[in-house]
Order: C-alpha cells, then sequence, then structure tokens
C-alpha cells in the first residue's frame, strides 16, 4: 500500500477541525485507511541518518497514512481532505469540468510517426489561472512522484511532465528522434547536453538513473517540443529548465507519455481533478487536442462520468445488511458517488467520477457501501453454509516429511527462490540454453537474475558460509522451484522438490541411501525391481561425479538423483570436501 506523508497542522486546517491522534487513527478506519506512523521530520531524518543531521531538521507532526494501491486520488492531501470533507458530510461531491479556452483556440499536441516506436501515445490538459505557492508546488510534486511509483510503474507505462505554459507557444510536437539530434538544456542543469551526454550524466544520479533503462536500448527517444522548437521534456527521464513551473505560476501546461493509453488517461485525471481547486474557476480544467498520426483528433482530459446499476438485493445481500434502497444511496454519497433510485427502487443507479477509476465492477461499489455503512455496524451472523477447511495434500506432506527428515538428524535450510544464471547453469556444469529457467526482466543484482530450477545451488552457498560449523553437514529444503512451461496459463510453472545434501570428510553417500530408504519406507514404497516401487539405476549427469550418480526409478517413473557432486562443482561453490546429494520430485511421493 503507497503511504501519504502530510502535516497534522495542516491538515487540520485544511479539514477546518481538529483531532486527538486516536480520534483520526479511528476517522482513517472508518473511511478505509490506516494511519500508520505518527512522527516527524527530525524523527525520520535521527532514526535513518543519526541525531547530529536532524538537529535543524523540522519537528511538526506529521502523518503516515496507507491508502488502497488503487485509490489514487487519495495520494495528496488535497484528494485526501476533499473525499474526507464528503465522508463526514460536510458538503458534497464536487463535479469537474472540461472547459474550452477564453480565445476558442484549445493547444494541441501533434503526434509524429516516428513514436510507436518508443512511447505512441500521449495526453495533455490545461490548468487556467491557477494559484500556487510553496506548499502547493510541494504537494504538486509529491502527486506526481507518488504516481510515478504506483501506477505508472516506474515511468514504463506513463511520465508525466508539467510546465508553465506562459513560457511556452503552441502547437506542440511530439516527436521520436535519434538521441544526438535532440539538445536542451534539462531541468536543474546550466548548460545544454545532447540527449545521448545525458544518459551518461545521469547514470551516476541516484534518483534518474532507474528509467534510463525505459528508452536507452531504443533507436530514437521520445521528446515535446513547442512551436519554437524549445524542448518541453525529454519523457520519461527528465523536463527541460525552459519551462520550469515555479510557485508564481500561473497557467499550468500538463502532458502525460505512455505506453498505456487507458492509464495515461487515469493520470491526467488524477492531476487535473486534484489541482484545479486552486484554479480562478475552481474544479474547471481546459481542453487539449491530440493529432493522431492518422489524422484523427482526441480531446483530453475525458472527466467521463459513467453510471453503473447495482440491485439492491445484492448490496444487502453481499454487505450482510437489510437496509432500504434510501438508506444505501445516501450512504454512498459519503464515499464520493452520487446515485439515485430506479423507478421501482429494485436498483442504485450510481454515477462514478472521474476520481474514482478504481471503481470498475458492481462489487466495488457494494464495497464502499460497507466502507461508509461502517463495518462495526454489520451484525455478525454464523454463515448459512458450511465449510471445512484443510491443509493442501501436497503442503501436508511436505510437513509430515520435514519433520520426519529432522528427526535423522538433518537441519532444514530456507534458500532465496531467485539465484544468479550462473547458479543453475555453469555452477552445476550445464549451459544455459539447457536449462527451462524464468528470467528476470531488468535484475536489480546479479545474484537474482531468474528462478531456481533446482534447490541444490541455495543449499551449497548455506554450507559455503557455514564451512566453520562442525562436520558433517547435514542440509535439507523442501520448497518450489520455478520452471518454464509453454502449456501453463502464465508460461511457468512451480514444482515442489526435496533436496537434501551431505558434505564431509567422506561424501556419505550410504546416509543419503538411508535417507531415501526412509522416506521410502514413510510412503509405503517397496524397494523392487518389477516396476511397483522404486529402484536406482545407474545415470550420468554433468553435475555429479562419474560412475557415482544414480537415478531414484519410482513406479517406472525417474523423480530424482541420488549422487556425489563433481568436483569441479564444488570448486564453483568454493567448497573443498566430498558432498553427496538426494534431490527428489514431490508430486509422486503424494
Amino acid at each position: 500500500m503507497p503511504t501519504v506523508d502530510v502535516k497534522r497542522d495542516e491538515l487540520f486546517a485544511a479539514l477546518k477541525q481538529t483531532f486527538t491522534d486516536e480520534e483520526f487513527d479511528e476517522l482513517c478506519f472508518q473511511f478505509g485507511l490506516e494511519l500508520d506512523e505518527v512522527t516527524s521530520e527530525k524523527e525520520m531524518i535521527a532514526r535513518e541518518q543519526g541525531t547530529d543531521r536532524a538537529r535543524e531538521a523540522s519537528e511538526d507532526v506529521i502523518y503516515k497514512i496507507d491508502v488502497p494501491a488503487n485509490r489514487y486520488d487519495l495520494l495528496c492531501i488535497e484528494g485526501l481532505v476533499q473525499s474526507l470533507q464528503v465522508f463526514l458530510q460536510r458538503h458534497s461531491a464536487v463535479q469537474y469540468r472540461r472547459v474550452e479556452p477564453a480565445d476558442g483556440q484549445r493547444q494541441k499536441i501533434v503526434v509524429q510517426a516516428d513514436t510507436a516506436k518508443v512511447r505512441p501515445h500521449v495526453v495533455g490538459a490545461v490548468l487556467r489561472n491557477i494559484t500556487l505557492d510553496e506548499t502547493r508546488l510541494k504537494s504538486f510534486i509529491k502527486l506526481q512522484d507518488k504516481l510515478h511509483q504506483n501506477i505508472c510503474r516506474k515511468r514504463t507505462l506513463v511520465a508525466i511532465g508539467t510546465h508553465d505554459l506562459d513560457t511556452l507557444e503552441g502547437p506542440f510536437s511530439y516527436e521520436a528522434l535519434p538521441p544526438d539530434q535532440i539538445v536542451f538544456k534539462p531541468l536543474s542543469e546550466t548548460k545544454e547536453f545532447s540527449a545521448t551526454e545525458l544518459m551518461s550524466h545521469y547514470k551516476g544520479e541516484s534518483h534518474l538513473k532507474q528509467y534510463l533503462h525505459i528508452i536507452e536500448d531504443k533507436p530514437v527517444y521520445p521528446v515535446i517540443y513547442d512551436k519554437n522548437r524549445v524542448v518541453l521534456s525529454m519523457p520519461p527521464i527528465i523536463n527541460g529548465e525552459h519551462s520550469k513551473m515555479t510557485a508564481t505560476t500561473k497557467n499550468v501546461f500538463i502532458e502525460c507519455t505512455a505506453t498505456d493509453l487507458t492509464k495515461a488517461i487515469v493520470v491526467l485525471n488524477t492531476l487535473v481533478t486534484m489541482f484545479s481547486m486552486y484554479c480562478k474557476e475552481p474544479f474547471t480544467v481546459e481542453a487539449v487536442d491530440v493529432v493522431r498520426v492518422d489524422g484523427s483528433v482526441c480531446t483530453y482530459p475525458e472527466l467521463v462520468y459513467r453510471k453503473e446499476s447495482v440491485p439492491v438485493a445484492d448490496v444487502n445481500g453481499k454487505v450482510g445488511i437489510n437496509e432500504s434502497a434510501e438508506k444505501l444511496s445516501s450512504v454512498l454519497t459519503r464515499m464520493c458517488l452520487t446515485s439515485e433510485l430506479s423507478a421501482d427502487k429494485s436498483a442504485i443507479e450510481v454515477t462514478i467520477p472521474p476520481t474514482r477509476a478504481d471503481v470498475m465492477h458492481a462489487c466495488d461499489i457494494i464495497e464502499d457501501v460497507a466502507i461508509a455503512y461502517g463495518y462495526d455496524n454489520i451484525e455478525a451472523v454464523v454463515p448459512q453454509t458450511c465449510t471445512i477447511g484443510k491443509q493442501l495434500p501436497m503442503n501436508k506432506l511436505s510437513d509430515l516429511l520435514r519433520s520426519e527428515i529432522a528427526q535423522a538428524g538433518f537441519s532444514e535450510a530456507l534458500t532465496f527462490t531467485l539465484c544468479s544464471r550462473a547458479d543453475v547453469s555453469t555452477a552445476l556444469n550445464h549451459s544455459m540454453e539447457s536449462v527451462p529457467a524464468v528470467h528476470i526482466g531488468n535484475p536489480k543484482t546479479l545474484e537474482f537474475q531468474v528462478a531456481r530450477t533446482t534447490l541444490l545451488p541455495g543449499i551449497l552457498k548455506t554450507i559455503a558460509s557455514n564451512r566453520n560449523v562442525a562436520l558433517p553437514l547435514k542440509l535439507f529444503e523442501i520448497s518450489d522451484i520455478v520452471v518454464r512451461d509453454e502449456k501453463a496459463e502464465v508460461g511457468a510453472k512451480n514444482l515442489r522438490r526435496l533436496c537434501a545434501v551431505h558434505y564431509g570428510k567422506r561424501p556419505g553417500f550410504e546416509v543419503m541411501h538411508g535417507l531415501l530408504d526412509r522416506l521410502m519406507q514413510l510412503r509405503e514404497v517397496p524397494c523392487t525391481k518389477d516396476g511397483s516401487g522404486y529402484c536406482l539405476e545407474a545415470s550420468s549427469d554433468p553435475t555429479y561425479f562419474p560412475g557415482r550418480c544414480a537415478s531414484v526409478v519410482v513406479r517406472g517413473e525417474k523423480v530424482g538423483m541420488l549422487a556425489v557432486l563433481h568436483p569441479e562443482v564444488l570448486k564453483n561453490f568454493e567448497l573443498n570436501l566430498p558432498c553427496a546429494v538426494l534431490d527428489l520430485a514431490m508430486e509422486p511421493l503424494l
């Protein structure tokens, strides 16, 4: 859940009411939020950087409020105050309007064809005659950051640019050009850079370097120009210094470039609805035309109010109450959802504002009814249906085997699900091409590049980190691995595996053989060669020592390996003593 930091005094001033911490915590709970922490800037800096650096920090009380991940309208103090005022029934829900410019000439963004190669969509809007100050400007910027980290998925789906319109001249052109052809002075810099130079410059910058990968391998970079070829921004990296917003800005031009048009529309709607309250004509937004490559024209922001019909019986049944249609309709108004009754009063016609992108289905409306009605006010009753919960068979078997293996003298390990490519391939004497691994896009570190396809590397790393422990080391793990599967809906599947290792001055092959016999005894699988039980068959695998490798066959199906590790594998994991391994699939044992 995203966390919104708001200064307590500013929040109470906007709400025109003061609360104790306990009272505000209760209000948040009633509204479906959570007051996570009551702190101050000084306290946060002291905790993170030490008391010396916190001496001159502000002691103003800060509320950290957890909000639902899909409630984008609550990510700033403006939206939070508007929603709480309506919830407290102090005023009705705001009506947002898209208006035409005073001169009748809308600003235009003309999209060029090459943008399809990198970020094909753009939307825009104008906040006209807005009154800002330092506090409001900071809130505006913080909302952009919250949206970038949340719905925008760290700018991969949507990137927001905000500009002082009075420093620019339309129409605007959204283009995609080779990086050497893009030259401008970026925000907070004193000289001009080409896009190529800028990407190198920001590789050492902690905040912006995380976004470079989005476009750095593209043949062209997106850029927005005004009529005079002044660069507004190079999304999703940085805006231009020329159109930088300040506390004295009167007209704000907002552009959002995107790979996902739906999310761009939601982001734009959220920005303009939250801050249009500061316009000379509150809650109005000036329209902007986007001329697409095919010549068609779309006007933004959409600010669409859509309707959804919810049967009264469904609401009462799913929430667990028995209220009249009139009562349910009045309850919904507290959640900024205006409504009216159908002619026969069997359904509620709900109007969903552009701020509530989280309301997608009738069930979302029913959830809002439950919140506004108050969960504490819903009578607890015994369910009319009776079901008995129980453990999944695979989990039950895993727990039982963990206990038995521990009683056999083995210690359980719990290792990372992610590992490096080398861990599951070259370190085990296999090629990466032969391993059905699921790769992580843009991995943060070399240690977490793929999902593990075997439990063995994690256990060997654990042994390598505990070589000072008395020998022999006997470890095991029962967990899931992940492998590619083209037939699966998501292209991959989880498999439960058991891996046990004996590491000491002697390989301990006989110890692992004894563990295998005990496991089969517990599962009542006899040792036979006629296909009705289990047996060992000579095998070979680059991971294991030749002549000391056997396949475990259960009822005619190969389910695992019992073997001694190859010396090269031991060397790859910085181990210098022999090691025996038992690696089994769990599904055939179920």
